[in-house]
């Protein structure tokens, strides 16, 4: 099989590693199965996309919206723009998670900005109609609940893409653009345990109040996320593992 890739932009090693983790595991790939590619670390080497199965893209630090921008974020949303460009013009397998939603929606020329933001958090995803017999939602019920922190969101959805699930807070929680390009708003990869660890490493960058580290993490374990959002990864690589 192909190998699946997950471009990444988290600056600190633990979150980076985590976060692999945690999409490795829920897609049931193994660690040669799914490359890990640190674009904050360097440059991003030129893509054949080819030599894939799908591509991931998991959350980030950085935001579209920001109003002052590091070099190292410039470099970064340059590389993954670039990317993003190929995978959009191919309609190739793709999975986009927080940070993906921000990156595809202004590619399509849609407004990514912070009215919609959501802490850290649970919510309440539900399917549209369009949803009914997409792959990617294959066994996941009408409405579940899933995991949630991002600063900003779309502010509405852009031209020419399917809205495949709402919440109440942020309205736009997934789309798909043409047949394979699908971007999250929530966090597919993140269960309870990931979630604690994720607050752990973040607890300090604006996403909550530190004092509320404690109550945050038993409202995660109270939550009721269970299984149904990761459906979506195993989903992803059912559909589109290729020889």
């Amino acid at each position: 099989m192909k190998p699946f890739v997950l471009l990444a932009t988290r600056d600190h090693d633990k979150a980076a590693g985590d976060e692999y983790e945690s999409v490795r595991r829920h897609t049931g790939l193994a660690p040669s199965e799914l490359i890990h590619i640190r674009v904050e670390s360097g440059p991003l080497p030129e893509l054949r996309l080819e030599d894939y199965s799908g591509v991931f893209l998991g959350g980030s630090p950085f935001n579209i919206s920001d109003a002052v921008k590091s070099d190292l974020q410039l470099r970064v949303e340059s590389d993954i723009r670039g990317v993003v460009d190929q995978i959009v013009d191919a309609d190739f397998p793709f999975l986009g998670m927080c940070y993906g939603i921000g990156t595809v929606t202004a590619h399509l020329g849609g407004t990514v900005d912070r009215t919609y933001g959501e802490g850290l958090g649970a919510i309440e995803v539900t399917l549209t109609p369009e949803a009914a017999g997409d792959p990617l939602l294959v066994g996941v019920p009408a409405s579940f609940f899933a995991f949630v922190g991002h600063k900003e969101a779309c502010h509405g959805t852009p031209p020419e893409v399917t809205l495949l699930g709402t919440g109440e807070a942020c309205p736009v929680q997934m789309y798909r653009y043409g047949e394979n390009v699908y971007v999250t708003q929530f966090h597919p990869e993140l269960d309870v345990a990931s979630l604690e660890q994720r607050m752990s490493i973040y607890r300090n960058a604006g996403y909550f109040h530190p004092d509320d580290f404690e109550i945050l993490v038993e409202m995660a374990r109270a939550s009721g996320v269970g299984e149904h959002p990761h459906r979506l990864l195993r989903n992803f690589v059912t559909r589109y593992a290729t020889d």
